[in-house]
């Protein structure tokens, strides 16, 4: 199981837990799962989101490996300018 701190506006698709577990070994893996667990999330994964690993801002990354003891955090899509 991998810990994923859910940020912002994303809580409230997970009952306002700012933290959740899922299964996962790759970023794909990991957004599957939350989609799966928590499907208020998924229209919000399908738009964007970025994920962050271990310090890592990650967009589409989707083979990056995730590992059990990873700091994970799922947050609205970055974009930089």
């Amino acid at each position: 199981m991998v810990k994923v701190e859910i940020w912002g506006s994303l809580r409230n698709a997970t009952d306002g837990q700012s933290h959740v577990e899922v299964t996962g070994a790759t970023f794909k893996q990991i957004l599957d799962a939350l989609a799966q667990d928590y499907p208020g999330l998924r229209p919000q994964i399908e738009r964007g989101v970025s994920l962050a690993i271990d310090g890592q801002i990650y967009k589409e990354s989707w083979f990056t490996p995730v590992h059990p003891d990873s700091e994970v955090v799922l947050m609205p899509l970055m974009a930089g300018g």
